[in-house]
């Protein structure tokens, strides 16, 4: 039983479907037998009765004349008759007198004349002693009664008095073969049939276990697998029964899933870009203070100082340096307060025009389709930011002789910019540092273009999202056009 239990569907079903067809089977069966068995018997019965009585009636005349060779002939007219009633011949006949002895028989030599048929058979000796001879009824003796044989025992009578007793003997053996030969045909029927049913049970058991084993082991999955990995819309149940129901909620559960850890990503990379955005913020500030006095007393040196040349020399190569440092702390420090004029469509021209010959460096074409009309109150410092910025990371990442596509749009109160190159593709874990900054050096040789696009966006309360495939890698910048004051 408990082999059973931890079966798997896969054999369960169809094993379960094979045991219950073979009952069933067996079951019809030993049905038909029964049935068989009690029909052959009634069916013996009646007959016997009815040639009893036929038998019985025909010998009253031939009694009443004490005519002995006519009732010889009566009793041996069914012998002398072949036909299908031949199956169930008596294999004796014989008629007692009053007297309980032989008259007449259909087998003179063991049943011979006025003889006593106990003296010659100890079976009819017990069956003469059950006789009733006031019974007005024929009476049939079988083995509940403990006889080897079938008998059929009616009385012959003539206005109510009894001319003698009509007894029929039938070997059981007629009975058995009949019944034998039913049992064979039932038998081999029933194996037909069950050997016609058993592959198609299993087939069906196979096919209705086939969707639950599959739904299983995609259950199994879940936990090991990471819910973006999952693509099981592949064992879709095209049913609508609890079945396809429930491959149904399986596949929403898997889809809640990936929502749910696409939403968890989000939420992890916007809150690690906000700890480094502070951060960087804290740390840009604090250089800012000592940086600014180098600066200065440099700035001094040069002025009211009268350095030697290597000092000199000394002097500007420290304050290149300086002044690159102070350029990677502005950037760190993006403000989206910072005082500029509403952005206008020549603004968005403008970022054309200062792109233009980084991608004449690498023979880029760039689609422009700017869609922008009026005048939009966005600082456009900022929107022009973003756009070089965009743009000069699609350049990079383009092959040369490459083309990189900029569409600006206005849809449904949200200033849309869509940037696509067909660089190389951007992998998974590319994808979730891609915001931070100094995770690439392509942008503006520090890596931090991208990241001040991020912070800009997020000031602006927008949102940016990256698709990236075999063919094209796309950036969605969406931002809310708030109100004119």
């Amino acid at each position: 039983m408990t082999l059973t239990r931890n079966l798997s569907l896969r054999f369960k079903i169809p094993l379960f479907t094979a045991v219950l067809i073979l009952l069933v089977g067996v079951s019809i069966t030993a049905s038909l037998m029964i049935s068989g068995y009690t029909i052959f018997k009634q069916d013996l019965l009646l007959t016997s009765n009815n040639m009893g009585r036929i038998m019985a009636h025909t010998l009253i005349p031939a009694l009443l004349r004490d005519d002995l060779w006519k009732a010889y002939e009566i009793i041996n007219t069914p012998f002398s008759i072949e036909s299908e009633m031949n199956a169930l011949q008596a294999s004796a006949v014989l008629v007692l007198n009053p007297q309980q002895q032989v008259y007449v028989s259909t087998n003179p030599s063991q049943y011979p004349m006025l003889t006593e048929p106990a003296d010659k058979d100890l079976e009819i000796s017990q069956l003469i002693e059950r006789i009733d001879a006031n019974k007005k009824q024929p009476h049939f003796y079988d083995e509940r009664t403990g006889f080897n044989s079938l008998y059929i025992v009616t009385p012959i009578e003539s206005d109510n008095t009894l001319l003698g007793t009509l007894i029929m003997v039938y070997p059981k053996e007629i009975f058995i073969n009949r019944f034998s030969t039913f049992i064979r045909f039932a038998s081999i029927t029933t194996l037909i049939i069950i050997a016609l049913l058993l592959p198609i049970g299993i087939y069906w058991g196979r096919r209705a276990a086939r969707p639950l084993v599959e739904l299983s082991k995609c259950m199994g999955d879940i936990g090991s697998t990471r819910p973006s990995d999952m693509d099981y819309h592949q064992i879709r149940y095209q049913s609508e029964d609890e079945l396809g129901q429930l491959g149904q909620q399986f596949l929403q559960m898997v889809d809640q899933l990936k929502e749910k850890e696409y939403l968890e990503q989000q939420v992890l990379t916007a809150e690690r870009m906000a700890a480094i955005g502070r951060f960087t913020a804290g740390i840009a500030h604090e250089i800012n203070n000592p940086l600014g006095g180098m600066l200065n007393a440099i700035s001094t040196l040069k002025r009211y100082g009268n350095p030697d040349p290597l000092t000199a020399k000394t002097v500007e190569l420290l304050e290149r340096g300086l002044v690159q440092i102070k350029n990677i702390v502005a950037a760190l420090l993006v403000e989206a307060s910072a005082e500029t004029h509403p952005l206008t469509p020549q603004d968005i021209d403008d970022t054309l025009t200062l792109v233009q010959q980084e991608a004449n460096k690498k023979q880029t074409r760039i689609g422009w389709n700017n869609q922008l009309e009026r005048e939009i109150p966005i600082a456009s410092t900022l929107i022009r930011q973003i756009l070089i910025n965009l743009l000069l990371n699609a350049i990079q990442a383009s092959p040369v002789m490459g083309h990189v596509n900029c569409r600006v749009e206005i849809h449904r109160s949200l200033l849309s910019i869509t940037i696509v190159n067909n660089g190389e593709q951007i992998s998974t874990e590319q994808l979730q540092h891609l915001f931070e900054p100094f995770s690439s050096v392509k942008e503006d040789g520090v890596g931090l273009g991208l990241w001040v696009t991020y912070q800009i966006v997020e000031k602006l309360n927008g949102d940016i999202q990256v698709s990236s495939g075999e063919i094209l890698t796309e950036f969605v910048v969406t931002l809310p056009i708030p109100e004119a004051a």
